[in-house]
C-alpha cells in the first residue's frame, strides 16, 4: 500500500508480533501497525524528506467467525478458539483485499456462509477506518491516496 518510488531508498519495519495470538490481537496488531506507518510517513513529509505521502490508502484488518451457526466479528481468544469457522480479512478503504485467510476448524462452510463473513468483515474494517482517520487527524488522513 506504499508507493515505493514516493518512499525512496528507505525501509520500513513495522513488526506486529503479538503475545498471546488469536484472530482479534493480530488483526488489531495490523491495524494500529497501518496507523504508526502513515505517521512516520507524515514526520518525513513535514521534514520535507519526501515529496509527498507515498500512503495508497488505508488499510485495516478484522477477524470474523462462525459459531453455531452464527457470524461474528472481532473475535476475542475464547470465541477463537471455539470457532467452527474463522476468518481474519485485511483490507483497502478502496474494497480491495490484502489477505483473506479462512478455516473450516470444526465444520466446513458455504459459499453463501462465506459471503456473509466477508460482509461483514467489510463493515467492520469500514468502522476501523474511521477510527484510523480520527486518530491520524485530517491534515494526515486528506494526504493518504493522493
Amino acid at each position: 500500500m506504499v508507493d515505493l518510488g514516493i518512499m525512496g531508498e528507505r525501509t520500513v519495519w513495522i513488526d506486529c508480533d503479538v503475545i498471546q495470538a488469536d484472530g482479534g490481537t493480530r488483526t488489531a496488531s495490523i491495524t494500529g501497525a497501518f496507523v504508526a506507518m502513515a505517521d512516520a510517513f507524515n514526520s518525513l513529509l513535514s521534514r520535507n524528506e519526501i515529496e509527498k505521502m507515498p500512503v495508497k490508502a488505508f488499510v485495516s484488518a478484522i477477524s470474523v467467525g462462525m459459531i453455531k451457526g452464527e457470524t461474528i466479528m472481532d473475535l476475542c481468544y475464547e470465541e477463537d478458539s471455539n470457532a467452527d469457522v474463522d476468518m481474519n480479512i485485511v483490507m483497502t478503504d478502496k474494497g480491495e483485499f490484502v489477505e483473506v485467510q479462512g478455516t473450516g476448524e470444526e465444520a466446513t462452510f458455504t459459499h453463501d456462509d462465506l459471503m456473509k463473513l466477508i460482509s461483514l468483515a467489510s463493515k467492520g474494517c469500514q468502522e476501523l477506518y474511521k477510527i484510523q482517520r480520527d486518530v491520524l487527524g485530517e491534515e494526515i488522513s486528506e494526504e493518504i491516496g493522493k
